[in-house]
């Protein structure tokens, strides 16, 4: 009966891994220790692909939600804080630098650590973006960013 059970546990991780190898390279992976996938899970990502044709009221309305709604709260803060401040500033091109910045990698703490300056940013997003949302980051007027901002701003009236 182990027998059968060890068979069929061979069986399932390698069709994981037919199934898996064949897939998108892109994944979430966690940082857990490569021990025959025992303790590993894989979440599949489609490639990030940059939207070209979208409008850019689309584009800051949708780079405004993504930056409140991501997988770790210390990201929600600071991107929607950022968001608030920079992005009806931000030219087309710096949105797409932003839009590259926070959905191209898989992994959040990435991100924190590459804002946070505790790991070195890989050069394809060691751009402008990076140096103002580094600047941000460190809060210099030691503004109080507990909670995501208020979404009020959005209704004022812009006279």
């Amino acid at each position: 009966m182990s027998a059968v059970r060890s068979a069929l546990r061979l069986s399932r991780q390698s069709l994981i891994r037919t199934v898996l190898g064949a897939c998108s390279a892109r994944a979430f992976r966690g940082d857990t220790p490569n021990d025959e996938m025992r303790d590993i899970f894989q979440i599949l990502l489609l490639p990030w692909e940059e939207r070209t044709d979208e409008p850019l009221d689309t584009k800051r309305a949708r780079l405004l939600y993504e930056s409140r709604k991501r997988g770790m709260l210390e990201n929600c803060i600071i991107l929607s804080f950022f968001a608030k401040e920079h992005l009806n500033k931000m030219t087309a091109t710096q949105l797409s630098l932003y839009d590259k910045l926070i959905n191209q990698p898989s992994n959040d703490w990435d991100i924190y650590y590459w804002i946070t300056e505790t790991k070195p940013t890989p050069p394809e997003f060691d751009n402008e973006i990076m140096t103002l949302l580094k600047e941000f980051t460190k809060n210099r007027n030691m503004e109080q960013r507990i909670g995501q901002p208020a979404l009020d701003y959005l209704f004022e009236n812009k006279n």
